[in-house]
């Protein structure tokens, strides 16, 4: 009788992945569910931000939920786009992706974190305060369009890198549209801490996108 080696699927811990974060969707959903359905239509209507309460805002209990099912679809689109163009075994799959998830994980805990310091140098708290809702707000939407997109890459289209390409333009335009909202909002504190937001721009903002695309292209 000869032996049958048994190969696990490398799709089951994806599915797992994506079901968990469905599920985290859906918690939201079911406990806030008139918060869930204002949040759907973000880009076109600013009544989600105006709702929301300044004072605790960040760790509200439905802010924490979705933020939470961003990082790990944006930790598992990184990780599908690293197989797409790099050579990743499939036989220790699950931890590139944890370590993936981890990095995100403390990449924007870190980023928050650096811009309440230069908040605090600058005394522009509240300023400070409002850019990171809003962008954190705006990067949770935009993992909507990412779900959808590791659908397609794991089950329908896989290693597509027009799919990639699309996502990727999503994300772009959907977190432009916040910018473009937040610099409408706060256009005289913008000017005013002018050094403050060129500083931002160019530490927390362009220099991790470069960091990122060069890491992907290596």
């Amino acid at each position: 009788m000869n032996p049958i080696s048994k190969t696990v699927d490398s799709l089951d811990w994806m599915t797992l992945a994506l079901v968990i974060s469905l599920f985290i969707l859906t918690l939201g959903k079911y406990l806030f569910e008139n918060k869930f359905f204002i949040f759907l239509i973000l880009p076109f209507n600013n009544k989600y931000m105006v709702l929301s309460s300044k004072k605790g805002r960040l760790l509200n209990w439905f802010h924490i939920l979705i933020t939470q099912f961003q990082i790990i679809n944006f930790s598992l689109f990184l990780f599908l786009i690293q197989g797409t163009w790099g050579d990743l075994s499939t036989q220790h799959i699950r931890y590139p992706f944890l370590f993936i998830y981890a990095g995100v994980l403390f990449f924007q805990l870190l980023k928050i974190l650096l811009q309440f310091l230069k908040g605090f140098t600058f005394n522009t708290q509240e300023l400070v305060l409002d850019m990171i809702y809003s962008k954190t707000t705006y990067l949770n939407y935009s993992s909507l369009v990412v779900f959808l997109g590791n659908v397609l890459l794991i089950y329908v289209l896989k290693d597509s890198k027009t799919v990639i390409y699309i996502v990727i333009s999503l994300i772009i335009f959907i977190n432009a549209i916040g910018l473009g909202k937040l610099l409408k909002n706060h256009q005289k504190a913008v000017v005013y801490y002018l050094f403050y937001f060129i500083l931002y721009l160019c530490t927390l903002e362009i220099a991790p996108l470069v960091v990122i695309g060069s890491y992907l292209k290596g």
